[in-house]
């Protein structure tokens, strides 16, 4: 995992904060990362997670800055106005994620995708937009603000999957299980989803349910792999199931 990118090379705010977080991290988590070499060294990207443990966010930060990029989330807009934290997020270069109307999405994606380009950074993005609800955790239907992103500019989106951080905080569990430490989790990384047919298509609803879906399949299809069992033959979909999606941080 050598070959830094230009961008964790350069002394930024990333150092001091992965001083503290990856060593806490460490003690909890004995992260395996495998595929770390399908993360661009350089230039744009959405990684894109499953996700299904509040400690979840911890995990995806520390491997990504093990495979040589800084971790960047969107985040809900309203935490930049949040003193100390706020200034941390515009620090380090997050990204901002408003609650805008659907005719203003495309506008708003098409300015931040134009802004990763331009500065060369990655973002992570989780397109379920919160926990799954799923009962056996696999991922449920995803939202589409990861691919908005990827096809206003063409930016690889890129899967991925993590598994074995419930041992540490399950879903919805309100604090950390700490014994024994350093549990093991893999994470595992993907080729780029091949969305190249519906580029520039961000405000085409049935493009993005396309690339949406392959997105998807390509998370699954890793976790599949991780796990060593078979993901139910039909996406768990709240909506279908009456429970109310709350948390999310894209559309």
């Amino acid at each position: 995992m050598g070959n830094r990118s230009p961008e964790k090379a350069r002394p930024s705010l990333f150092w001091p904060l992965a001083g503290i977080v990856v060593p806490l991290v460490s003690l909890l988590a004995k992260i395996r990362v495998t595929g770390a070499e399908k993360l661009p060294r350089e230039g744009a990207y959405v990684l894109a997670p499953n996700h299904y443990s509040e400690f979840d966010p911890l995990i995806v930060a520390v491997a990504v800055w093990r495979m040589g990029r800084a971790p960047r989330f969107m985040a809900k807009e309203s935490l930049f106005r949040v003193p100390v934290l706020g200034w941390v997020l515009r620090r380090t270069g997050m990204v901002p994620v408003a609650r805008t109307s659907s005719a203003s999405a495309a506008k708003e994606t098409m300015k931040q995708s134009e802004m990763l380009v331009e500065h060369g950074r990655g973002v992570i993005v989780y397109p379920e937009g919160t926990l799954t609800r799923d009962p056996d955790m696999w991922p449920m239907r995803g939202k589409s603000g990861a691919v908005r992103l990827a096809l206003a500019d063409g930016i690889p989106l890129i899967p991925m999957a993590q598994w074995g951080t419930q041992a540490i905080m399950g879903r919805y569990q309100k604090g950390l299980s700490l014994w024994p430490l350093r549990k093991p989790v893999t994470v595992l990384v993907g080729d780029p989803i091949d969305v190249s047919d519906l580029r520039g298509r961000a405000g085409d609803q049935t493009a993005l349910n396309e690339a949406t879906t392959r997105l998807m399949n390509g998370i699954t299809a890793l976790l599949e792999q991780i796990r060593d069992e078979k993901a139910p033959a039909e996406r768990w979909n709240p909506s279908s199931h009456g429970q109310k999606e709350t948390g999310r941080l894209d559309s």
